[in-house]
């Protein structure tokens, strides 16, 4: 009797336990449903579409970002907002046309402006959802201390607060055009001039550092990278390992420090619990020649309208997520970050209105679905609408551009001068030729006329400054007495 007794009670002492196990499991994998995903992006400065070698580059090797191609998916039609500094970075965080915010072109150290406090970034819309928030490397969104991005959700800031090359040491430029270029910790300066031979190197320790220590919350980072902006340098472990001089050791260095963030991502175990976006803020500076990157069979780069400018490199990954190995060529844009993202997290919008949209169908290869924006709009210098791109088609509209003219860029770090040729009126189908070199113009009448349609509407909202268009959702960037 004993025996049975014991007997009985070891199976419900084991059917309990299994009962606990079964609930145990079930709660971990609850909270494993609920916790949002980090999201890791990495964003370039002045990369070009063929400078890696999963989008073409022979003489370059970037192991660690062409992995992220392998286990996730390539985008080839991935567009910035603007082809210059400050601009793109506010579209990306902000999921605003820059022009919308009142930010135009690449803000100056001495400049009062940038990024209005009450504009909100994609930090502080995942704060609300637990998230730890950092950026490392370049901000430019705003240089006095009340703008920068520990006042726009960031938990930490490491690193400069505007491009690498204002700083008193740029050739060309005459002396006490720029101050001493500070290398900022949180809200304040560490060093007023740093050895930028070192900086992707300790920009990556501190994005390392900060995964580490959030392991176990979701967490945002935004690691800037300031190359391969000219002045470009790399450590005297890169230098000269590239086939393609010193752009291609930075290159190289860049690649070093995304495999340093994804090998941290594994030590952690967070893999696969992590949305990670490799892009770039424009095409290359190809005035520099030598010292510049490549658009690959795009027309022109940095600073124009043409795809060599605006359509830039793009990776992700997030296992189980996005599919592997695949290659989307659907038109994204860098204001679609922010909307993706909150529904990702399960996080609210901002209550300003913004023009990104949710392209997470799309991201998620949910094949044939309907892209939610009808046209993307292309704006340049203070607000000036140049370009639309809807579909296969994309629009200029009159404006000056620069052009090398097919003259060779610079050497040794100095510029090479630029023409200045005018663009008409002029269409181009990016699917038959996405080197935008056949004008179709007078071809497609009704395309003409729709994209035109579509270019009103923006013009109504967002402005054009090249016909003194004010639009009626333009907001005012922050200004700092």
């Amino acid at each position: 009797m004993i025996s049975r007794l014991w007997s009985v009670g070891l199976r419900c002492r084991a059917a309990w336990a299994v009962l606990m196990l079964a609930g145990w499991c079930a709660g971990r994998s609850m909270a494993a449903e609920e916790r949002p995903p980090n999201v890791v992006l990495i964003y370039c400065d002045d990369l070009g579409w063929g400078d890696l070698g999963c989008f073409g580059a022979k003489k370059i090797r970037t192991p660690n970002i062409d992995g992220i191609a392998r286990r996730g998916t390539r985008f080839t039609s991935f567009y910035v907002a603007q082809a210059v500094c400050s601009a793109s970075r506010a579209a990306l965080l902000t999921g605003c046309y820059p022009n919308r915010l009142g930010i135009h072109g690449a803000l100056g150290p001495k400049q009062k402006i940038g990024l209005h406090p009450d504009e909100m970034t994609l930090a502080e819309v995942l704060k609300p959802r637990g998230y730890a928030t950092a950026i490392v490397g370049k901000w430019h969104l705003g240089r006095p201390k009340e703008l920068l991005p520990t006042r726009q959700g960031f938990d930490e800031y490491f690193g400069l607060p505007y491009s690498n090359d204002m700083w008193p040491n740029h050739p060309g430029v005459a002396k006490g055009t720029y101050p001493p270029l500070p290398l900022i910790d949180g809200d304040e300066v560490i060093e007023e001039m740093p050895d930028q031979s070192q900086l992707t190197r300790r920009y990556t320790e501190r994005a390392v550092s900060f995964i580490g220590r959030n392991a176990r919350k979701p967490f945002f980072l935004y690691l800037a990278h300031s190359m391969p902006h000219v002045p470009i340098f790399a450590s005297s472990r890169f230098a000269g390992r590239s086939r393609q001089g010193l752009y291609g050791d930075v290159i190289e260095e860049i690649d070093w420090s995304v495999g340093e963030v994804l090998n941290a991502l594994r030590k952690h175990r967070l893999e696969k619990d992590t949305l990670v976006i490799f892009t770039s803020d424009n095409g290359p500076w190809l005035s520099y020649g030598e010292h510049a990157g490549g658009a690959g069979p795009f027309r022109e780069g940095k600073g124009t309208s043409f795809e060599g400018g605006i359509r830039v490199p793009c990776v992700m990954q997030w296992p189980g997520h996005i599919p592997k190995g695949r290659t989307n060529d659907t038109p994204l844009m860098t204001i679609d970050v922010l909307p993706t993202v909150a529904r990702l997290a399960g996080a609210a919008l901002p209550t300003r209105k913004i023009d990104g949209l949710d392209v997470w169908p799309i991201v998620r290869g949910d094949g044939d679905v309907p892209h939610p924006h009808r046209a993307y709009f292309i704006y340049y210098n203070q607000g000036d609408l140049l370009a639309v791109r809807s579909g296969d088609w994309k629009l200029f509209f009159p404006h000056t551009s620069q052009t090398l003219g097919g003259k060779p860029g610079g050497t040794g770090g100095l510029p090479a001068p630029y023409q200045r040729p005018a663009v008409g009126t002029e269409l181009y189908n990016l699917r038959r030729d996405p080197a935008e070199r056949s004008n179709v113009l007078e071809q497609y009448p009704e395309v003409v006329a729709r994209l035109t349609g579509l270019a009103e509407e923006a013009r109504q909202e967002l402005g054009d400054q090249r016909l003194k268009r004010v639009g009626s959702g333009v907001r005012e960037p922050g200004r700092v007495e």
